[in-house]
């Protein structure tokens, strides 16, 4: 939640304009006509890294401003990747009153506890592995155009200053946190099941849950959402078989 737009950027290089004239002259166009637009998003013609081409929503200010919140450990940065919604809505939820009727978001880590919206509302806290993906693909976007030089403190307040494709790594290295083995040789994915973490025929198989909990890992829902939760496979291979400067 307030997380999207962030998602909503691509680089391009500037030969694709050289290419195409007519689209330079349109887009430049449509910008100049557009003065109360462009002044609050990113200049798409304005030549980053290796003079690359940003389409974003987010200037540089306001996408460090989107950052510090994504990566503080009590907003949305959680132990197995970005959760859904603050934690911060734990003690502080969102409160507004219709006439004698109140209504409350809270940060729900897990199983929703109640019925909204004809079914159990699963938004309020959970990781979500396709949100995250978009994630992913934003912020390796945003490193090719802005490149080793924009860092930015993850965690927020711990005062380590990462590049943001090692921001991407440690995303990814938090969502495979969730199959993979802790210290104690259990895997946050079975959460409590003893059979899962424990029986010999089913510890070292993992199942791909719909989405997990925001705290623990614990995988929750359908138990079998192999297609959106097994990108984590592409998660893991992306970041095992390529480095920052390829």
């Amino acid at each position: 939640v307030g997380l999207l737009p962030f998602c909503a950027v691509t680089v391009f290089e500037q030969k694709l304009l050289k290419q195409f004239p007519a689209v330079a002259q349109t887009m430049r166009g449509y910008l100049q006509e557009r003065a109360e637009v462009t002044a609050f998003i990113h200049d798409p013609l304005a030549p980053g890294h290796q003079g690359r081409l940003l389409g974003s929503v987010l200037n540089e200010a306001n996408l460090r401003r989107v950052l510090k919140f994504m990566l503080d450990e009590h907003e949305f940065l959680s132990p197995f990747g970005i959760r859904a919604l603050s934690r911060v809505h734990k003690d502080h939820p969102y409160v507004y009153q219709v006439g004698d009727q109140e209504y409350r978001v809270s940060y729900l880590p897990g199983d929703s506890n109640d019925g909204m919206f004809g079914g159990n509302s699963n938004w309020r806290g959970p990781v979500w592995m396709p949100v995250n993906m978009l994630i992913l693909r934003a912020l390796l976007q945003y490193y090719l155009y802005y490149g080793n030089e924009f860092t930015v403190e993850c965690p927020t307040g711990s005062g380590q200053q990462m590049n943001l494709y090692a921001v991407a790594e440690e995303l990814g290295r938090r969502l495979s946190a969730i199959f993979l083995k802790d210290e104690q040789g259990k895997r946050p994915v079975h959460g409590t099941s003893r059979k899962f973490q424990e029986d010999p025929h089913w510890r070292d198989y993992p199942l791909f849950y719909e989405y997990f909990h925001g705290d623990t890992g614990a995988g929750v829902g359908a138990s079998h959402q192999t297609g959106w939760t097994g990108a984590i496979a592409r998660i893991m291979r992306l970041f095992a078989s390529t480095a920052a400067d390829q």
